[in-house]
């Protein structure tokens, strides 16, 4: 163990001395902050429009709380009470100006007549909708309804997939939700940047393996320890490497995040799940680090990998491809197997988890062993691979020869 901490140190050391390897560090945060505020700049630009001015001619006493919905939604109206008739008004020369007509005839037909001059803001149709249910409101109270009448009809209808373990449900037969989505989305989006990163940054034993073959160093650095040694080293010092990486993400993105949003980050990620979910994701690494540092071991050069080994190099992907179906149903048959599968299951345990309201323990548990399992029997066989195909020089080991050595 103790010359396997010595090539995790030397492992750590080249690549934090490696300029493209520091500033790959820090530039992939700067990127993110930059892209952000380039968006925000053309947004800015686009959301340049001036203010509406809305006349509304009514009869019904309502023009206080248009006002006050106004104010609510920050919709920046000029509002103006007026006594034009609809007859009056053929055609709105103004930019930026709208008339509306409100009365008792125009609620019973349900139809508020509306005139905007050509030039108008475009996201003036969508704010007119929030006078829909003060003018319903309006119409009920007419209709000589009581306040507890009103407030059951007026109350939104939501269509609830049943399930008898993906919801809980209360005594009135309601079905309850978290109070927040983000605080369950927050860890699993937390964990699932540990995870990438760290995948990511683990790749790289791929390339480091293979590059030490290419330079005929292997058997030096062999001379003095044994292919185990060196393969745990390398995995322990690019975990390592990766958890450095998280460390200047989450330094200089998270205080920039919680400075454009008002979601408390901080008391949604300091909770007991982010600790399971942190820990998924290093189960992840090390299930993939031992494919990786093995199938680079087969490799005589990074730029001529065959098949096989470029195959190698998408299985952390492979969840991507069913994230679709997994996220629309985290309880169905797709989303429940691939929890199972080894090279799918940290990834599709995470969505899962995070959407989930009522977890599966029994399943939790399941896919955890398999994990742990699949990083033993991976370790094992990526030992056996390393062993051989580190001192293999001069071409890529076909399948049959991996297979070969796996054997032995």
């Amino acid at each position: 163990m103790q010359n396997s901490l010595k090539v995790a140190k030397w492992e750590m050391k080249r690549n934090l001395k490696n300029k493209t390897f520091v500033i790959g560090l820090f530039i992939t945060p700067a990127l993110f902050i930059l892209f952000f505020f380039l968006s925000s700049l053309f947004s800015s630009d686009s959301d340049d429009t001036e203010n509406m001015t809305v006349y509304i001619n009514e009869d019904l006493g309502i023009f206080e709380e248009i006002e006050a919905l106004n104010a609510e939604y920050d919709f920046g109206w000029d509002l103006h009470s007026t006594d034009v008739l609809k007859t009056e008004v053929t055609e709105v020369n103004e930019a930026y100006t709208a008339y509306l007509f409100i009365n008792e005839q125009s609620l019973e037909e349900n139809r508020i007549a509306t005139y905007t001059s050509d030039e108008s803001d475009p996201l003036f149709p969508g704010q007119l909708q929030a006078l829909t249910a003060p003018l319903q409101m309006l119409k009920a109270k007419g209709s000589g309804l009581n306040e507890h009448e009103i407030n059951q009809l007026m109350e939104p209808i939501v269509f609830v997939e049943g399930t008898n373990q993906g919801a809980a449900v209360g005594e009135d037969n309601t079905v309850t939700a978290l109070e927040n989505s983000w605080e369950s989305l927050l860890p699993g989006i937390f964990a699932g940047v540990i995870l990438l990163s760290i995948t990511f940054t683990g790749m790289a034993i791929f390339q480091s393996a293979s590059q030490e073959k290419k330079d005929k160093i292997a058997e030096i650095i062999l001379s003095s320890l044994t292919p185990s040694e060196l393969m745990q080293g390398k995995i322990i010092g690019y975990f390592v490497l990766g958890l450095i990486q998280v460390a200047v993400f989450v330094t200089i993105l998270l205080p920039f995040i919680i400075w454009q949003t008002d979601i408390p980050i901080l008391e949604y990620l300091f909770v007991p799940r982010t600790i399971l979910f942190v820990f998924i994701a290093l189960l992840s690494y090390l299930m993939f680090a031992a494919i990786f540092v093995g199938v680079g071991a087969t490799m005589s050069d990074v730029s001529s990998a065959g098949n096989l080994q470029g195959f190698v190099m998408m299985l952390p992907f492979v969840p991507f491809v069913i994230a679709g179906p997994v996220i629309s149903n985290p309880d169905g048959v797709i989303a429940t197997v691939s929890t199972y599968i080894p090279f799918t299951a940290p990834s599709v345990l995470l969505m899962r988890l995070s959407l989930l309201d009522s977890w599966p323990w029994l399943e939790i548990v399941i896919s955890l062993v398999v994990i742990v399992l699949s990083i033993f029997i991976f370790m094992k066989i990526a030992g056996k691979i390393f062993k051989v195909g580190i001192l293999l020089y001069g071409k890529n080991a076909t399948p049959k020869e991996i297979w070969k050595w796996i054997r032995i």
